[in-house]
């Protein structure tokens, strides 16, 4: 494929100086004299043609019953009201079963709760509000649904462990719509080791397991993604040797930029640029820049804790941490009630304090920080090879997009940096849904081989 970067920084920089007019357009995507309303009004522009994707938002089944969904606000970071607000067009909805012991009782649990993941999601998409959302399950469902202006629904699984012992378990989780699946999450599962597995050493499989093998294959033929964002670098540069089709990291960032093991390396990167996958960028604060957040965060809770002192409010936990763990748990429902509504008023009180003192001082993870590591991804293994997400209700979420409702804001961050219209296409969904194609292609001639030699499941 064209590749399609712009020019670097460095090279941008030197044009400016003896070709100010030219640079200004291939370097910055911008007319020239372009007044910043004119950009944020230009970027609106852009942000309401483009289809939005954001490939990692997290469920809990008990939001997508009749009384309780996401027609309305729950206080969630991804519900129907924040995508509309927002311009969020497709949200992949996550069947995530974290990870349990790996006997059969664990193993059923597990499918059982993935089972009702699946569920809440069709009865959102066809019960609750098929005027709002459609359940996609192509590219070309995901263009079709957004033309008619509704929200578009994907299914991810996180961590296989879900799956069990029975391989069949991953064509009867495509039937139900699912897309991409990875093969473990935090802790070692019955297919892949895990990248939690640096912080001891320890490790079950030195990769994948035999299982885990077999369940490329698998996952190769029904046409479900291979998602490299949780298991360990082992497993990973396995399963990038082994899959037929291109892979994704579902929500991962750039390990150079800040080295922890959710994040990829540029051996890693490299190599999946090679398999012609992508990494979608995600929004999570301590990925994107740990040694920010953790400055933010001990700066707000001292804020925190000095509001409480002065409104005689103890907090459980200390620190204005807010937590209180089993001191919680002993008391009783009113008490907890009580204790609540007084936390909420502290950290009402005490927002105002860390605008004014602690963001100009120690700012927090923000959207400049996300396009950061989007411009080192680029540089690196190409525009085509980017996507973004956010983990939103899973633990994403940095300042200027906290929830749903603030999506244009990345578009507007892509727009400063120079970025085109159709790059910045690419970047928000172009690239994922070529990467659906492409693997259910390589599925359809899996199975079609496999009719034509005779071997393979019967009733394909």
């Amino acid at each position: 494929m064209r590749d399609t970067r712009q020019p670097s920084r460095r090279s941008c920089a030197w044009l400016t100086l003896v070709l100010p007019l030219w640079a200004t357009a291939a370097c910055m995507g911008s007319p020239a004299n372009e007044t910043d309303a004119d950009l944020i009004e230009r970027a609106r522009g852009i942000h309401d043609r483009v289809i939005t994707l954001d490939t990692h938002n997290d469920i809990n089944a008990a939001n997508f019953t009749a009384e309780r969904n996401y027609t309305t606000d729950l206080g969630t970071q991804v519900n129907l009201p924040n995508m509309e607000a927002g311009g969020l067009d497709v949200s992949w909805m996550i069947v995530y079963v974290g990870q349990g012991p790996l006997t059969e009782e664990g193993y059923a649990n597990a499918h059982a709760q993935a089972i009702a993941k699946f569920d809440a999601i069709h009865r959102l998409t066809e019960e609750i509000a098929p005027d709002r959302i459609g359940l996609a399950l192509t590219s070309d469902d995901v263009r079709r649904i957004s033309a008619t202006g509704k929200k578009v629904a994907m299914i991810g699984i996180e961590n296989a462990y879900q799956v069990g012992l029975d391989l069949g378990n991953i064509r009867n989780f495509a039937e139900r719509g699912g897309r991409y699946m990875s093969l473990a999450h935090n802790g070692h599962s019955q297919f892949s080791d895990s990248n939690t597995g640096e912080r001891d050493g320890v490790w079950l499989h030195n990769g994948l397991s035999d299982l885990g093998r077999q369940a490329i294959a698998e996952m190769n033929r029904w046409g479900i993604i291979i998602d490299i964002s949780h298991p360990s670098k082992e497993a990973i540069m396995q399963m990038l040797e082994l899959s037929q089709a291109p892979i994704i990291a579902s929500h991962s960032s750039a390990r150079a930029l800040n080295d922890v093991s959710r994040n990829l390396d540029e051996e890693q990167l490299l190599a999946l640029k090679e398999n012609g996958g992508v990494v979608q960028t995600v929004a999570f604060r301590s990925y994107l820049n740990t040694e920010k957040n953790n400055a933010y965060g001990e700066a707000s809770r001292a804020v925190t804790a000095s509001v409480a002192e002065g409104m005689e409010f103890e907090i459980l936990g200390g620190r204005g941490r807010g937590g209180g763990g089993g001191a919680l748990q002993a008391m009783s429902e009113q008490e907890r009630e009580v204790y609540r509504s007084g936390l909420a008023r502290v950290q009402e009180a005490a927002a105002a304090r860390i605008a004014a003192e602690v963001d100009p001082v120690t700012p927090p993870v923000g959207v400049a920080d996300l396009v950061d590591h989007i411009d080192y991804l680029v540089d690196l293994i190409g525009l085509e090879h980017v996507g973004i997400s956010s983990d939103f209700d899973g633990g994403g979420g940095i300042s200027g997009w906290n929830d749903a409702s603030e999506t244009f804001n990345v578009t507007l961050e892509l727009v400063r940096r120079g970025y085109t219209e159709q790059q910045i296409s690419m970047i928000w969904s172009g690239n994922l849904l070529r990467v659906l194609d492409e693997v259910q292609a390589v599925a359809g001639e899996i199975r079609s081989s496999e009719v034509l030699l005779g071997v393979g499941p019967r009733n394909q």
